[in-house]
C-alpha cells in the first residue's frame, strides 16, 4: 500500500512540474498599447455581447411561447370561430 502511494505521490509531482514548466513557457507580455486597447474595446464588445444575448433570448422566448400556447386547453377550448 505504501508502495502504491509513493507512486501516485510521485506521478503527481511530476505531472505538477510539467504542467508548471508549460504554463512558464507560455508567458505572455503585454505592451501597455495592447492594454490600452483592450481596455477601449471593451464597451463596444460588451454592448454587441448583451445584444446577441437579448436577442437570443427573445427568439428563445417566442419559439417556447407559441409551442405552450398550442398546448393549453383553453385555447382549444375558447377558439375563435375563424380557426
Amino acid at each position: 500500500m505504501k508502495k502504491i502511494l509513493l507512486i501516485l505521490f510521485l506521478a503527481a509531482v511530476f505531472s505538477f512540474q510539467h504542467y508548471a514548466e508549460s504554463l512558464a513557457d507560455e508567458k505572455k507580455t503585454i505592451t501597455p498599447q495592447e492594454f490600452g486597447t483592450a481596455i477601449a474595446e471593451t464597451p463596444g464588445k460588451l454592448v454587441n455581447f448583451i445584444g446577441a444575448e437579448v436577442e437570443k433570448t427573445k427568439a428563445y422566448q417566442k419559439k417556447t411561447w407559441s409551442k405552450t400556447m398550442q398546448r393549453w386547453p383553453w385555447n382549444k377550448i375558447f377558439k375563435k370561430k375563424d380557426q
